[in-house]
């Protein structure tokens, strides 16, 4: 029995972490989504372009935290430069043309990362280590456990940001009524742009901390953003509580299915949370927590 409940233990872990990886994309997405109503398809892809720069960092003699630490920096910019300079110049044009100009941005990065460091797979280290961590009888490992605790971590702190800071009420204000906003004082283009560097920099930790796991090359993101999808329809598009619980919810029971189900396994364990979705939007098209009208934190 200890041995079963130890094997669950780490497999509940491995789902949650992967989760909140999850939950932090699928959180960017919906935050862009709500803010300006453009779906981003190139989210993942800002992620993966961000991990290369922190691992190219590295390969300087940047030590690990500092070369995160600047990636993220970087990355915020590359998101904000985005906004500024190519989707609100095209968002006059209507929101299908933006969404168009997303996907091109998702074809171009994707080619630009291998035209720069290479097609190559790259191994990149853990924040964490490769360590184990006893909790009782029970043992996790570091790399797993870390992740859950800095993502929940990051996540609370965004969420704090967004309910317990004058910024975060422009930034709820900006979302709920741009219009309105704008006649308010409130510099509505200015938080569109920091929308999209924060979402850029949650997308960049989420490839870090999935690089490990994985290889770093130029598909790394390509898996978390389908995933990232998922979660954030699973709870809604207009809610950013329900990406985050999608996200932990798709990582559950991708985890749970694929070491479980025998007839799944990991050939098949991506269609499990897509099922979950479907049958979900079967019942409540607008996600968990979405609304038809109106907006929702």
């Amino acid at each position: 029995m200890p041995n079963v409940l130890e094997g669950l233990f780490q497999v509940v872990a491995d789902g949650l972490a992967s989760g909140t990886i999850y939950a932090a994309v699928a959180l960017s997405l919906a935050l862009i989504y709500r803010t300006t109503g453009v779906v981003n398809f190139a989210q993942g892809e800002i992620g993966m372009i961000g991990t290369f720069i922190a691992w190219a960092l590295l390969q300087r003699g940047i030590p690990l935290i500092a070369s995160v630490a600047l990636a993220l920096a970087l990355a915020f910019l590359l998101g904000a430069a985005m906004e500024r300079f190519v989707i609100r110049p095209i968002q006059r044009f209507g929101e299908l043309s933006a969404l168009l100009t997303t996907l091109g941005m998702f074809l171009m990065l994707n080619e630009i990362a291998p035209w720069i460091w290479g097609p190559e797979n790259r191994a990149f280290p853990s924040l964490f280590g490769a360590g184990v961590v006893d909790l009782g009888s029970v043992r996790i490992s570091a790399s797993s456990l870390g992740t859950l605790v800095l993502m929940l971590a990051v996540v609370a702190a965004f969420f704090a940001l967004l309910h317990a800071t004058k910024l975060g009420l422009s930034m709820r204000a900006a979302a709920a009524n741009p219009e309105s906003s704008g006649l308010c004082g409130i510099p509505t283009q200015r938080v569109f742009m920091l929308g999209w560097g924060l979402s850029a920099m949650m997308s960049t930790l989420a490839g870090v901390l999935s690089a490990p796991r994985l290889f770093l090359d130029s598909s790394l993101m390509v898996g978390v953003i389908i995933y990232a999808f998922a979660a954030a329809a699973l709870g809604g598009f207009t809610s950013l509580g329900g990406a985050v619980l999608g996200g932990l919810l798709i990582g559950l029971s991708e985890t749970l299915a694929s070491n479980y189900l025998p007839f799944i396994g990991s050939d098949l364990k991506m269609l499990v949370p897509l099922v979950v979705l479907l049958l979900v939007l079967l019942i409540k098209p607008n996600g968990l927590f979405g609304q038809a009208a109106g907006r929702s934190v």
